[in-house]
């Protein structure tokens, strides 16, 4: 599959999957005994859903994933950091839709060694990175005996929806859908979704077996953190 054919694909599935905010509908205003009701105020739309494309790079493990059968049938996510957005696919490598996404504050590719063991307090700036690459992610307990999906729970990163419980002063779902990227460096190192998202598409996709999720790198060169796309250009260049 093309590259050329991939981004069609997400068009369609993305067009297919856009959400339609209903018109709010008109109270009728209640008779008063000397004079008429005030007419009520129109409601407010909801802001709206930032447009998500997806990028050369994401359409470079797309097209990887889809062709080699890297994922094993198993459904997959590929996260953008560098765009702030989620990708998700079935098993089959069918584009499901996609969403913008929270992330860790700082720039970087790796995981602090240890980190998975330190308490929340004792992270510093510099180590709240979403770690790149390929992970194997999973359903399992969290603290507080919550289920969430696990991305490398060896260094605590997990794909949630925005906790409940977030400092308000962090503006997470401001954030959410603010169209520049860097203000969706927010959190420890997990990754953020939008609730809706979490609960209607990513949940039941990986819940039953678990699927992979694939992370883009923010600093390292993409074929350093994926090295088969060297082989996939070669492989393309053989045959152009």
């Amino acid at each position: 599959m093309s590259s050329t054919h991939l981004m069609q694909s997400f068009l369609l599935a993305l067009a297919a999957l856009a959400s339609t905010v209903p018109a709010a509908k008109a109270e009728h205003p209640k008779p008063h005994a000397t004079r008429p009701a005030k007419a009520p105020r129109a409601a407010k739309a909801p802001p709206a859903a930032p447009v998500i494309l997806p990028s050369e790079s994401e359409l470079r493990v797309a097209e990887w994933v889809a062709t080699s059968g890297d994922n094993h049938a198993l459904p997959y996510a590929i996260v953008d950091k560098l765009g702030a957005s989620i990708f998700l696919f079935d098993g089959k490598g069918k584009p499901l839709g996609a969403a913008p996404v929270l992330i860790g504050v700082a720039l970087g590719d790796e995981a602090t060694p240890g980190i998975g063991s330190k308490n929340l307090a004792e992270i510093g700036p510099a180590e709240k990175t979403t770690p790149s690459g390929r992970f194997l992610a999973k359903f399992g307990i969290a603290f507080g005996h919550e289920r969430i999906l696990w991305v490398d729970y060896a260094t605590s990163v997990a794909l949630h929806a925005i906790p409940p419980g977030a400092n308000p002063k962090e503006r997470r779902r401001q954030r959410m859908l603010s169209p520049t990227p860097e203000d969706h460096r927010i959190t420890f190192g997990c990754i953020n979704v939008p609730t809706a998202f979490y609960g209607k598409s990513v949940r039941p996709l990986f819940q039953r077996k678990g699927g992979y999720v694939y992370v883009l790198p923010d600093t390292k060169p993409i074929e350093e953190v994926f090295p088969r796309l060297r082989v996939q250009a070669l492989a393309d260049g053989s045959t152009s």
